[in-house]
């Protein structure tokens, strides 16, 4: 057994106002209600709220408050994202912190949240990071979750339990559940899934094992969400398999099958290029729902090719079979 100790903190949350006194208040609550907790995890753009022009460079002050709260109480911090100001772009980044404050990566989301998250560049690096003794974690951020590949990369890089920060306001929560269980079952890993609530999203957090079973599921209120997960029971997923049957992740290793879908310039993503563009619907719109609205420029998806008919052939002939009760 290697017990590790993860306190998730759905806290709620303005998008108007600094909200770093209020996370280091809540977070000083946890540990003096708590102090076994290892690992802290934020929800998505909880300091400073979903505001492009509040971004800061990093390093920065922000982020130097999150520093100095995980080394105050030598815990381990993922600090949900803030807005980064790069030289050329704006980045939603995640900072991953050590117990004695130093920050020891950074994760960029891949999948802005188009076409509402506009202005905000998507990053191409994915993060892993090991915690001496316990095992190895992977960053994501909450639209990210929707595309397989990146919790599948990240486990493909080792990683047994995704910290995803998120920060959804919508009514689509509930299909998100759906993904976290997905997620956790076809990688065979912990994952841990932290909302705000409030401005920063309708709560729900949730923290699911590696056989896809629900560990804590918050409720839409703030909450502190503190759990203790066993890695071991990744490995023995992944050796064992779920429930002693599915092994996804050997599978995956032994196939020899290449999804040139990926490849960009693959004839198998052409229908993709006959869906419209990525533009907030608008009202009125009908979309999808008749073919010849498509925009102008855009074709129908090619009839799949069907193998060509083979001949027919005259059965061969079979010796005739007396009838039931004739004389033979």
């Amino acid at each position: 057994m290697k017990p590790f100790a993860i306190a998730g903190l759905q806290l709620e949350l303005s998008a108007h106002t600094d909200n770093l006194p209020h996370i280091a208040s809540r977070l000083d609550h946890l540990m003096q209600v708590f102090p076994w907790v290892q690992m802290v995890v934020l929800s998505e753009l909880a300091a400073l709220g979903p505001l492009p022009r509040k971004a800061q460079t990093l390093p920065g002050p922000a982020e130097h408050a999150f520093q100095q709260m995980a080394a105050k109480h030598g815990v381990w911090m993922v600090n949900g994202s803030l807005f980064e100001a790069a030289p050329a772009a704006i980045y939603n980044t995640a900072s991953v912190i050590a117990p004695d404050g130093s920050v020891i990566g950074r994760y960029r989301k891949m999948f802005p949240f188009r076409p509402y998250e506009m202005g905000v560049e998507p990053g191409s690096e994915f993060m892993v990071f090991d915690v001496p003794g316990v095992g190895r974690f992977g960053v994501s951020i909450c639209y990210d979750m929707w595309f397989p590949e990146t919790t599948r990369t990240l486990t493909a890089m080792g990683a047994e339990v995704i910290l995803h920060p998120t920060m959804t306001t919508t009514i689509d929560r509930e299909l998100e559940l759906t993904i976290a269980r997905a997620a956790a079952i076809t990688n065979q890993c912990f994952f841990v899934d932290i909302n705000g609530v409030g401005d920063g999203g309708v709560g729900r957090s949730i923290v699911v094992g590696p056989a896809g079973d629900v560990i804590h599921e918050a409720g839409r209120q703030e909450e502190l969400i503190p759990i203790e997960i066993d890695l071991a029971r990744v490995r023995r997923s992944r050796e064992f398999g779920i429930r002693g049957l599915g092994q996804p992740l050997k599978s995956f290793r032994d196939s020899r099958v290449h999804f040139d879908v990926y490849d960009l310039d693959s004839e198998r993503r052409a229908y993709l290029h006959s869906l419209g563009p990525l533009i907030r619907p608008d009202r009125g719109s009908r979309a999808g729902l008749d073919p010849l609205d498509s925009p102008a420029g855009q074709t129908a998806p090619q009839p799949v090719p069907q193998p060509a008919p083979q001949p027919a052939t005259e059965p061969a002939a079979q010796p005739a079979t007396p009838n039931q009760g004739e004389l033979t």
